[in-house]
């Protein structure tokens, strides 16, 4: 497990002059500039899909946002929409295609997602929003995740990602929505980027990503 001994390499500045106001004002900026600039990349990857696997290129899914409120996020589709004979998907393993590896592995698969940062459904950084199956399952701490929006990346991705557990991955989320903050914010994202490079903490220890989250045990 993580140490988090960096954790207090940031100061936040004051509430009311970075988390209520200036977070979102950067994160419309940067995905609007983002979008622009990657319009090529988006579409060069959309089509490498729709020749690959087909349509659709994008995978549409509810999630919860801010306060757990549902919004439809959107990524490139990773894998096959292969069922068993009772109807049900096949493992994430058997579904997941060269392709989407490798876009899973770079991160290219989330890029949709400045998108949903731009209207305002996610923030650049915030806890990643996960399933609306797992909402009952939080303890009350564990659900403090939805104070802020969630973000594409956060301090769980750049601390270990699904190399973590779920419990250290909640204790992270829970420790960022006390300490947002323009530097932590600058500091997450640089880290993200170095984190992308190498590679690491894609996925958890005999998973494509992560076991589902089926509670914590008290």
């Amino acid at each position: 497990m993580n140490d988090f001994s960096d954790r207090n390499v940031v100061t936040p500045l004051p509430i009311w002059s970075y988390r209520r106001f200036g977070k979102r004002a950067l994160d419309i900026l940067a995905s609007g500039i983002l979008l622009v600039l990657l319009a090529p990349v988006l579409i060069a990857i959309a089509v490498l899909l729709r020749v690959s696997i087909g349509s659709p290129v994008l995978f549409r899914q509810q999630r919860p946002g801010k306060s757990g409120l549902p919004f439809e996020i959107i990524k490139f589709r990773t894998m096959l929409n292969d069922l068993d004979g009772r109807g049900h998907y096949l493992p994430d393993a058997e579904r997941m295609t060269a392709i989407g590896s490798f876009l899973r592995n770079t991160s290219l698969d989330e890029l949709p997602e400045l998108w949903n940062v731009f209207k305002g459904n996610m923030s650049l950084v915030g806890p990643r929003p996960l399933l609306m199956e797992y909402l009952p399952l939080y303890s009350r701490e564990q659900a403090r995740r939805h104070e802020v929006r969630p973000g594409i990346t956060g301090w769980a991705q750049v601390n270990g990602r699904n190399a973590l557990s779920w419990e250290e991955k909640f204790l992270l989320d829970q420790w960022y929505v006390d300490h947002v903050g323009l530097a932590l914010d600058v500091h997450i994202l640089l880290r993200t980027v170095r984190k992308v490079f190498a590679r690491e903490g894609i996925s958890a220890e005999g998973d494509v990503t992560m076991p589902r989250f089926t509670g914590t045990e008290k």
